[in-house]
């Protein structure tokens, strides 16, 4: 660990922390409908889009019709893509000729993408052709990240509202969220990348002859790559243009375009704690759950750098030595350019927030370096968290506090005005039952059958890691892995179905309980209502989220990374 490392964290929370409140006042003024500073080129494609689509822009939807409306359009996407991977042979502007996507592989692809998971069980450019990877794929990294928002946003509404029977309307939300928020900043970051060497282009693959072996030859891909990297990473997607992702020199070429990515992996995340309290009127509890999150953040990012900086004597039996560019630190699986603190920075940030932007890179990690952003997605990555899914997943935790709160003080818990009952509990509890659940039956289910141990490269603790590792990156529509662990159909199947249900069947509850809030009364603070705008609630909240993460997951983490450090610590091989 060194100075230079802890400045780099510094300097990014303090860019980060500053960006909270004037983002999270541009998301409200667009998620609220009001007017914007981009009013007067947008509005009138806006009209346009509702006149188009047959939308009634006045209409609202109850959280039902709302739910209704977000699976529709998330099941419509999902099968356009689908069919493009299918049929992409016959389809336009595939210079390489890439043949169809198999069934399996484009089932789990087309779920993959819809959820905001972007799991690659594939090397992208040799499988997608550019119009996949164009109008099946980046057009996803919009539409699921704005799915996300939209979500997070009906739930605040649920709580801002009283005595209502809706909670907005799903086409306005993400036609407004496409419109302003995504597609404008995009833009913008789609031209920084190309101006620091990212390739965007529609031409064939360069074929070049190697300067080590001039009658070599080496296929260089190429593509329409910063339109999809500026969204893959604003919108918390991951899944890159190359297999390496954002560690490939043409999506990530320098220092700047390095610090821009890892920086937008949060600013939404981010500025949402401010939209929330902006929108329900309690400025002070949208900082309070800024700075929970900020502290899971610190915590996650202070463990990871420590593991990887203070590598064993002994992995696999070989004696790790100290270099000029590793002096006492891990960089197996590392970039020099980047280094240990960058790089457990860049682990935490992607496992906090939904991207797996350098999908692969946490299986060279040690094993409490790799533990953490396992641990990261376990908790339901609520840590600025995939944009908007962070935000709707900490505000269940926070459902959970007020409720643990209230039973603290023997009487029914309040929320920003709002009794907590027995309905709004049991939604709480069954989002945060469902993502245990899934998980660890699929994990659980795949280290017994041959077909989920035959593609396990590791075996012994890692080995568990790796798959267990799969199934919590699925179901938390994450998308980085433990690259050990290959492929099969009975892969494929299962984690297309693990990304479904984990971002699905986990939104319904959340729409529900917002629905449930907007209907209620508000009721004024008594001197036995827990204040939700202090640091001392910021703490619970901190406490809760460790408290359900650890009692859902602590014995499949003791399985893998903590029984292999032991291990590890003690001279065993394996």
């Amino acid at each position: 660990m060194s100075a230079n490392g802890w400045l780099q964290f510094a300097i990014y929370s303090v860019i980060l922390l500053a960006t909270v409140r004037p983002v999270g006042i541009y998301l409200t003024h667009v998620l609220e409908g009001e007017r914007t500073w981009l009013d007067p080129v947008l509005r009138p494609f806006e009209r346009i889009i509702y006149k188009l689509c047959g939308v009634k822009a006045d209409k609202e939807m109850n959280w039902r019709e709302y739910a209704f409306a977000m699976l529709g359009f998330s099941a419509a996407t999902m099968l356009l893509t689908y069919a493009i991977e299918r049929l992409q042979y016959y389809l336009p502007w595939n210079p390489q000729h890439l043949a169809a996507v198999g069934t399996d592989l484009a089932f789990n692809t087309a779920a993959s993408f819809t959820t905001n998971t972007n799991w690659q069980f594939y090397t992208p450019e040799a499988t997608m052709s550019y119009l996949t990877e164009m109008a099946g794929l980046a057009t996803h990294n919009f539409w699921s990240a704005a799915a996300g928002i939209v979500v997070a946003v009906a739930l605040i509404r649920g709580i801002k509202r009283t005595s209502s029977a809706t909670i907005g309307n799903f086409w306005v939300d993400m036609t407004r969220t496409l419109l302003y928020v995504l597609m404008p900043a995009c833009i913008v970051y789609a031209l920084l990348l190309v101006w620091q060497g990212v390739p965007q282009n529609l031409s064939n693959y360069t074929v070049a002859h190697t300067l080590e072996q001039p009658s070599q030859v080496q296929t260089i891909g190429q593509g329409p790559v910063a339109s999809q990297e500026a969204p893959k990473m604003l919108g918390t997607n991951g899944g890159g243009f190359f297999n390496a992702n954002s560690a490939h020199p043409y999506e990530n070429p320098t220092p700047f375009s390095n610090y821009i990515e890892i920086f937008s992996i949060f600013v939404i995340g981010a500025g949402l704690t401010y939209t929330l309290g902006r929108m329900t009127g309690s400025r002070g509890h949208g900082w309070a759950v800024c700075a929970a999150m900020y502290v899971l953040f610190a915590a996650g990012f202070a463990v990871c750098y420590w593991a990887e900086a203070h590598p064993y004597n002994m992995i696999h039996g070989a004696q790790q030595t100290r270099t000029a560019t590793a002096p006492g630190g891990n960089m197996e699986g590392k970039e020099v350019r980047n280094g240990i603190a960058e790089s457990a920075l860049f682990a935490t940030i992607t496992t906090d927030a939904s991207c797996g932007a350098v999908n692969g890179m946490h299986d060279s990690f040690t094993p409490l370096g790799g533990m953490i952003p396992l641990a990261n997605i376990m908790l339901g990555e609520v840590v600025f968290g995939g944009v908007g899914a962070g935000m709707y997943g900490m505000l269940i935790y926070v459902v959970i506090a007020v409720f643990i709160a209230g039973l603290m003080v023997g009487r029914t818990p309040e929320y920003l005005g709002k009794k907590i009952e027995s309905y709004d509990v049991k939604m709480a509890m069954l989002y945060a039952l469902i993502f245990p659940l899934i998980i660890l039956t699929f994990a659980a289910i795949f280290v017994l059958i041959p077909q989920g141990l035959s593609v396990t490269n590791n075996p012994g603790p890692h080995g568990f890691s790796e798959i267990l590792y799969s199934f919590v990156s699925g179901a938390g529509n994450n998308g980085s892995a433990f690259a050990g662990l290959g492929t099969n159909w009975w892969y494929n199947v299962a984690m297309g179905w693990d990304m479904l249900i984990g971002r699905f069947l986990m939104m319904i509850p959340a729409l529900a309980l917002a629905g449930n809030l907007a209907q209620k009364k508000s009721v004024p603070p008594s001197p036995g209502t827990f204040p939700v705008n202090t640091p001392l609630f910021a703490v619970l909240l901190v406490g809760v989220v460790l408290i359900v993460g650890a009692l859902t997951f602590f014995p499949a983490l003791s399985l893998g990374p903590i029984l292999e450090h032991l291990l590890l610590q003690t001279g065993k091989v394996f």
